[in-house]
């Protein structure tokens, strides 16, 4: 049996993944990133691997793609592909009947348009700003003094919204401490902030050309206030994934590598 890895490095997190030649996950680890990137993959590499009885390093595989933030560092890796392809191809051997995409990684927010073979058709990016972000949900919750998971769920009991006004994650983050301080309740700042990110999400899933249904991925998928604020905003149906969202730009990738190596 041949095994195939795909290697997702983000600024946050590093996922790895290892397929069977049938395509099936055999093994799969998220780590959270170090500062540097080649020792993340080389760490989430090295778990991976340890999952898997017969393969003893990377050497093994027949085939290793690397993704992501810092997909040139992946260690013996036979090439790279962008974490847009990536999660294309990994939705779509998930799920092959979603079409459409919003990313949200730990710094930039993508919407992906994804064709019947699971390549990209067209896609937007923004990268400019921390809000609406992995980094900026972070900030959130320690602002609540919060776990993530805590506040993803937050929101989920307001009764009502309580506008959050600030763009910048620095500022909004101010602004949020002041609320709390005020005694305003928790739950309605917390769908406040759900919302404002849902409101960031509508160009990207304009430009992925979602019409009835989008799914999301990446660590912010799991946010299920964030979820149920989309579906709001956009008034569109948001589809959960079968496997874990944050792991699909290194499934991709190891489709990609399941791909080349079988030829």
């Amino acid at each position: 049996m041949k095994y195939f890895g795909g290697c997702d490095v983000g600024s946050t997190y590093t996922k790895a993944v290892i397929l069977d030649e049938n395509g099936k996950i055999v093994a799969d680890t998220t780590i959270r990133s170090k500062i540097n990137s080649g020792e993340s993959a080389q760490a989430a590499m090295e778990d991976v691997i340890s999952k898997v009885s017969g393969l003893n390093g990377i050497e093994d595989l027949a085939y290793l793609i690397g993704t992501g933030y810092g997909r040139n560092k992946v260690p013996q890796a036979q090439e790279n592909i962008s974490e847009i392809s990536c999660h294309a191809m990994g939705v779509h051997v998930t799920n092959p009947n979603v079409k459409a995409i919003i990313d949200i990684g730990g710094q930039d927010v993508k919407g992906i348009s994804v064709d019947s073979d699971g390549t990209v058709k067209t896609f937007a990016m923004n990268d400019k700003c921390a809000a609406g972000t992995g980094r900026f949900f972070e900030a959130m919750a320690r602002a609540f003094e919060m776990s993530i998971d805590e506040f993803s769920n937050l929101s989920l009991s307001a009764k009502n919204v309580i506008p959050i006004t600030a763009q910048c994650t620095v500022f909004a983050e101010s602004e949020v401490i002041t609320l709390v301080g005020e005694g305003k309740p928790r739950d309605e700042i917390a769908a406040g902030i759900q919302q404002a990110v849902a409101k960031r999400c509508f160009v990207m899933a304009k430009k992925a050309g979602a019409k009835d249904s989008i799914t999301l991925t990446g660590g912010c998928a799991k946010n299920a206030g964030l979820k149920k604020a989309i579906e709001h905003v956009l008034r569109i149906k948001v589809i959960e994934l079968s496997t874990d969202p944050q792991l699909m730009g290194a499934l991709g990738a190891a489709e990609y590598a399941r791909q080349k190596g079988m030829e």
